[in-house]
């Protein structure tokens, strides 16, 4: 059975019965796992759609290295959702603010694997598990992006 979530409260309501949802809000028209340079600080570094800093690199930054903490940040909990909601809106006044979701147990590519944080509750890491050329972890991450559900203008529903 298929089901199309309408508002934020529907979501929270089947991240509350249900486990293993993550949500990741991401600005009208940006892609739901890569970067645009719109959506990133001026002084931060992206390569190819990643940001820098969320990736274990090589030294010569060709290379992305397996890491369980670090990787494309998702939240599992309604609270943490809101949290970066809220940040992502204070970062992007006025902008619609889409949230896309996936299932923890979704089907991800060979060599990727979500993580929990181990610092902070209800926030989870999409992350390597073997070492990958950047185009290869671009190319996953789309993957993963078209398996994504998403609902569009959450400030809505907020």
């Amino acid at each position: 059975m298929i089901q199309q979530f309408k508002t934020i409260n529907d979501l929270s309501a089947i991240i509350k019965e249900y486990e293993g949802i993550l949500a990741r809000p991401t600005q009208h028209l940006s892609h739901p796992t890569l970067y645009r340079r719109r959506d990133v600080g001026k002084n931060e570094k992206l390569i190819k759609g990643l940001r820098v800093k969320d990736w274990f690199l090589s030294e010569d930054e060709k290379w992305v290295l397996p890491h369980d903490q670090m990787g494309l940040s998702f939240s599992s909990t309604y609270k943490n959702l809101k949290e970066v909601y809220k940040l992502k809106g204070k970062h992007n006044p006025g902008k619609q603010i889409n949230i896309y979701w996936v299932m923890e147990q979704a089907d991800v590519p060979p060599g990727l694997k979500f993580e929990p944080d181990r610092d902070k509750k209800g926030h989870y890491f999409l992350t390597a598990t073997e070492q990958m050329l950047f185009n290869t972890l671009v190319n996953k991450l789309k993957l993963v992006a078209q398996r994504m559900s998403v609902i569009r203008n959450a400030g809505k529903a907020l």
